[in-house]
């Protein structure tokens, strides 16, 4: 919890039955993030990654049709990377540009932030496990930020279906 009581540090922890190096290269290599980015339901259309401290990365999911289709950017800076065990970036939604937008021109709510810092910690526990730890920091308490959980956790659970099998 952060110091401002409206706000808190969105944690998530998952095991994965995936060696770390493939979880690391999951969430860096453009070419299988769009395998398991977005919740569920959603799919990724593009990525790109420019992957060094101050390079930017645009990702972008498709909403399924029962949920009007909309195509949407998420865009970011890489502020810190240690290859395998850490990275740090900022994201903010976009457009096709990778230029950050109001939420509310995306028609998110108001307790949508303008920018989330994100920590992603990987941690080898054997040769064919990592625990994965995601912090998003200061999302003001409420509706989006219980939405931002349940779709990271769909998001990752893709991530196992889709990855997993690739490391083997």
């Amino acid at each position: 919890m952060s110091l401002n009581s409206n706000k808190q540090d969105l944690v998530i922890t998952r095991v994965l039955d995936i060696p770390v190096e493939w979880v690391w290269k999951g969430w860096t290599d453009p070419k299988l993030v769009p395998l398991w980015w977005g919740p569920a339901n959603y799919t990724s259309q593009s990525c790109q990654i420019d992957l060094r401290e101050g390079g930017k990365y645009l990702f972008c999911m498709k909403a399924p049709p029962e949920q009007g289709g909309g195509i949407f950017y998420n865009t970011g800076v890489y502020t810190k990377i240690v290859p395998g065990e850490r990275l740090e970036f900022t994201q903010s939604l976009s457009d096709a540009e990778g230029n950050p937008i109001d939420p509310a021109d995306a028609g998110m709510p108001p307790d949508f932030p303008q920018e989330v810092r994100f920590v992603i910690e990987f941690k080898a526990l054997t040769d064919d496990t990592t625990e994965l730890t995601i912090t998003e920091f200061d999302w003001t308490l409420g509706q989006m930020s219980k939405f931002a959980v349940m779709g990271m956790n769909q998001s990752l659970d893709k991530f196992a279906v889709s990855i997993g099998p690739l490391s083997r």
